[in-house]
């Protein structure tokens, strides 16, 4: 038993695609689902069960952004800052959120992995700009008050479920 990933629930991803290497991004999402990031360790272990290099599926999973090396939170918060939500202000709101969950610079996970906060190019919502989700839920116009309230919602509704 590996303590970073379970070899199991791997092998269970692997073997819904019948280790085929064409499945290879598929079986990272999923892997990726599981852990809420790649850790490095599975790399070594789908190399083997795919017969595939490593580097090959390291080049896959640092070539599309929406893979990640490194843990996120329970709740992943993306602030738009594409043209129209940065002429609206994103970047306060962005700011709002590092002081709120208290994300000193180039740190976007908090230690406790509830939340990460990330900034992208764009969500494609010019028109509710400026634009933040949650765990892929959009949230419409959000301002930086509005955005201390999300996170007070959440943690509100994380403790509820707990």
């Amino acid at each position: 038993m590996n303590d970073v990933f379970d070899v199991n629930t791997v092998d269970a991803i692997i073997d819904k695609y019948d280790a085929r290497e064409s499945a290879i991004i598929s079986i990272l999402q999923e892997v990726q689902e599981q852990y809420r990031y790649l850790p490095k360790d599975v790399f070594a272990h789908i190399s083997a069960r795919l017969k595939i290099s490593r580097a090959r599926i390291y080049s896959i999973a640092t070539f599309y952004e929406n893979f990640s090396l490194e843990p996120k939170g329970k709740y992943v918060i993306k602030i738009c800052d594409g043209t129209a939500c940065h002429v609206r202000k994103s970047i306060p709101i962005l700011e709002r959120f590092q002081r709120d969950l208290s994300l000193s610079s180039g740190v976007q996970t908090t230690e406790d992995l509830m939340f990460t906060v990330e900034t992208v190019s764009c969500l494609g919502a010019c028109g509710l700009a400026p634009v933040v989700t949650v765990n892929e839920k959009v949230y419409a116009a959000v301002t930086p008050d509005s955005a201390s309230e999300l996170l007070e919602k959440i943690k509100e509704e994380d403790t509820d479920d707990a």
